[in-house]
């Protein structure tokens, strides 16, 4: 586990109220579903696929066939019908996603290729291409499918929330300052590294330690939101982002 996550496992801000999380909007379609549920889902979906994907490839499936079962099983999440058997029973978003696509490897996967051979559209991941450069790079030999599958989960949250950090730094216009602290949130510095980065930012080293401390505490706000958007109550945000920091060990 790395400094960062060490730190963001330890430390959260305040629990505080989040607005409607995405997966909240999913749970309260209700019978009739709705369009607000269904972008929700395709949010989730798309955010989401590769560690489904890298699940299906460490049970032994090939790339190919990975990849068909990914896509159709994201297919069926994301119509209205499936969305309106979705309730509160359901729990987080990360259990619902892996205990469907059980579901799904177990009863429904031969009628899914049946389906495919006669002409049905599946649901296109912008994540196809990688993926599989992607699994064949990470030293996963050694895992469980579900330790595969929440370890990968933990790391595109990091991932988005690092990419959030980023995009606002460059609104901002500090882009280049980014680019120079960043280094810190993934290791604790060493001894005379902040005095040095001083020197070339003309800052003291206590204000490149404030500089880097308030980059953490962002970076840890946009985590926790990430979370916040795949849970059902801001009760389990805590508890589920303490439990993926300790999928990333």
């Amino acid at each position: 586990m790395s400094a960062t996550t060490k730190y963001l496992a330890s430390t959260f801000p305040a629990q505080r109220n989040f607005a409607t999380t995405l997966w909240t909007v999913i749970l309260g379609a209700g019978e009739a579903g709705s369009s607000q549920a269904g972008e929700a889902m395709e949010k989730l979906c798309r955010t989401y696929w590769y560690p489904l994907y890298s699940y299906v490839r460490r049970r032994g499936y090939p790339a190919a066939d990975a990849q068909d079962l990914t896509q159709e099983f994201f297919a069926r999440l994301l119509q209205r019908p499936f969305l309106a058997r979705v309730g509160p029973e359901k729990g987080r978003f990360r259990s619902f996603l892996l205990a469907s696509m059980n579901n799904f490897l177990a009863n429904e996967w031969d009628r899914a290729k049946a389906e495919k051979r006669g002409g049905k559209a599946s649901f296109v991941s912008l994540d196809e291409e990688s993926a599989e450069g992607r699994y064949v790079r990470e030293d996963i030999c050694d895992q469980q499918a579900e330790r595969v599958f929440e370890s990968r989960w933990a790391l595109v949250l990091l991932e988005t929330a690092l990419a959030r950090l980023q995009a606002e730094a460059s609104s901002a216009g500090k882009g280049a300052l980014f680019e120079k602290l960043k280094g810190f949130l993934e290791t604790e510095p060493q001894p005379g590294e902040y005095a040095k980065l001083g020197g070339e930012l003309g800052w003291t080293s206590g204000a490149v330690a404030v500089a880097v401390h308030r980059l953490r505490t962002r970076y840890r706000e946009l985590l926790t939101e990430e979370v916040a958007a795949t849970v059902s109550g801001t009760e389990e945000v805590e508890d589920e982002l303490r439990h993926l920091m300790a999928a990333l060990q």
